[in-house]
Formats: structure tokens, sequence, C-alpha cells
């Protein structure tokens, strides 16, 4: 009898346990699987880990039906942008990926969002910019004007190839030309796979100019006008969510050394930074 009382009490609060666990899920009234997630990418693009993993492990969630990227960047480094860029496609095999762009979304920051299900721009957006940059930096004026020159001991004849201690050479900047032709290539072959849009006619928007949102929705660059509410609404209604859906979002935890360098990417913030490739807008 006394075993009979106590698996009668283990069966009630375990029943009382499951009815709570299901309360919290269906908190507002929402079901499972009728969330939405929400992700930030802000600022200059030079690192993908954050961004990358919380895509991932939206797409895996079960008690989560569809995705809103919120794009406010200029975009950035080259194989980070391509990194989320492939994210994002792999998301969208899941479940509706929804980009909400807020002031800027150019270059890099175009990239990543033209795979998405679809792409929600404000009018006023900056967006477009699809184009590829190299900036290398020449002192050599300068140091000649103080009496400083550098010994270079190389083990090739390019080595050197992007010094900042003196000018470009012709066959050099044929080079790295070259270069920069193949990075832009795969910029506008990505747009095109992302958009459903011919090569050809991506092309011909790819000269590195930008787009207010309202001039990129008549080029078919992004699909409708409105701010994130917009974007979360569209998302809940591709993804078949009935009603007002719950919009879940990760806090970005910061570390100390993030918060000495002001949150500013490695990229901007190095002594002497290295020269890079970018998928940036740089006005």
């Amino acid at each position: 009898m006394k075993k009979t009382c106590l698996f009668f009490v283990g069966l009630v609060v375990l029943l009382a346990l499951i009815s709570l666990v299901l309360a919290l899920i269906h908190k507002g009234g929402v079901p499972i699987g009728e969330k939405v997630a929400l992700i930030r990418i802000e600022g200059p693009i030079a690192d993908s880990k954050n961004a990358t993993e919380e895509i991932r492990d939206y797409a895996k969630d079960e008690s989560v039906k569809a995705i809103v990227l919120r794009v406010d960047s200029p975009g950035g480094a080259v194989a980070p942008s391509q990194e989320i860029y492939e994210e994002v496609k792999k998301a969208t095999a899941r479940k509706k990926v929804v980009v909400s762009m807020g002031s800027l979304a150019a270059s890099g920051g175009y990239y990543i969002s033209a795979p998405a299900s679809r792409i929600v721009a404000n009018p006023g957006t900056l967006t477009g910019s699809i184009g590829v940059i190299m900036e290398i930096p020449n002192v050599e004026g300068l140091m000649n004007k103080v009496g400083v020159k550098t010994e270079v001991i190389k083990s090739g004849k390019h080595k050197d190839i992007a010094s900042v201690f003196r000018g470009i050479g012709k066959e050099e900047r044929g080079i790295l030309q070259g270069v920069l032709d193949d990075v832009h290539e795969q910029f506008i072959r990505a747009v095109a796979e992302g958009r459903k849009m011919a090569v050809d006619e991506v092309r011909k928007l790819a000269d590195g100019r930008i787009f207010t949102g309202e001039q990129a929705l008549k080029v078919g660059l992004v699909d409708e006008l409105g701010n994130l509410e917009d974007a979360v609404k569209t998302a809940a209604k591709l993804s078949g969510i009935k009603g007002e859906p719950e919009v879940v979002t990760k806090k970005e935890k910061l570390s100390f050394i993030d918060l000495l360098r002001g949150q500013f990417p490695k990229e901007f913030t190095d002594i002497f930074p290295s020269v890079r490739i970018k998928y940036v807008f740089a006005p």
C-alpha cells in the first residue's frame, strides 16, 4: 500500500513538472514550433564564428519555425562573408530565412543576405555595392623624408607584392587586379545563385554602386519594403505561423578585451594592419 501511494505521489509530481514545462513553452499562447528567431549582424564583418553558430543552432531548433536576419553592416572581410553566406543558404533549405536590412546592408552585408528566402529593406536602406576593394597604404614618400629605408630579403619575386614601403609595379598591379577580379566574380555568382537571377543580369549591377531600398526593389536585389517588424510578420506568414509569433534572440556576451577594444574587430585595431581584400562599402 505504501509503495502504491509513493508511486501515485511520484506520478502526480511528474505530471506537474510536465505541465510546468509545457506552460513555459506555451508562454504567451505560442505553441511549440511557432517561434521566430532574430539574429543581428551589425557592424563590419571581420569574423563569422558567432553568426554561423547562431544560424546553425536556430536552423536545427525544432521550436523555431523561421529565422529573421537583421543586417546592418557595410560588409567586411571576404572569407567570413562567404562563410555566413553558406550558413544562410543551408538554413534556407530547412526553414524560412528572412533578411531585414537596417540603415546599411552593402557589399559583404548584401552578400550574406542574398541567399535568404526573402529580403525586406527600408526605403532608405543603402544596399548593393557589389564589388571588391583592396587598399594598400604607401609610406615610401614619408620614409624618404625622414631618412628611413627597409631592407627586404625574400624567397620569391612577388613575396612582398603588397608592401606598404614602396609603390606597386605594373606586373604586380596586374596580379592583384586578377585576384580581385576572381573574388568579384565569386560575389556575382553568389548573388545570382542566391537571388535566382541570371549572372549577366547581376553583372550589370555589380560595378560597386549602391542602391536605396526603393531602387534595389526595382532591380530585383530585394523583395519588399518594410521595417524589422514587417520582416518578422513576413517570416511568420511564409512559415505558416498563425497569430503573433514569439520572437527569440540570444544576447551576445562581450569579453573584457572586447570592451577595451571598444568592440571593434581586430582588423581595425591592429597597430600594423595587414592588407586585406574586402567586400566592404567604402564611401
